[in-house]
């Protein structure tokens, strides 16, 4: 049978076996190296009004907020897109 991806769809290698993780969205377990990781910086603050306290000297601060997703729903949220067989073969150049 013939393989759609060199890979598989993961990044383990030639480890053996991986633990899982949580989909943050709809709670699927995927396994680590298949799940798309994302690190963004959370604010408790309002974007506008941290912009106001900004403005008369506050620091607001900015947490990192790592959340993982399975790939149905990171290619639901654009996190990740679907690409044609050739450009497949091309590493693509971030996920965010």
């Amino acid at each position: 049978m013939p393989k759609k991806r060199e890979n598989r769809g993961r990044r383990k290698g030639d480890k053996g076996h991986v633990g899982y993780v949580t989909c943050d969205n709809c709670g699927a377990r995927v396994p680590e190296d298949k799940a798309i990781c994302v690190t963004r910086m959370y604010s408790p603050v309002d974007a506008a009004l941290a912009s106001e306290l900004e403005k008369k000297g506050a620091i607001i601060p900015k947490y990192p907020v790592r959340k993982c997703y399975c790939i149905n729903c990171a290619i639901h949220f654009g996190i990740v897109k679907i690409r044609a067989e050739e450009e497949r073969k091309t590493k693509p150049t971030t996920y965010f």
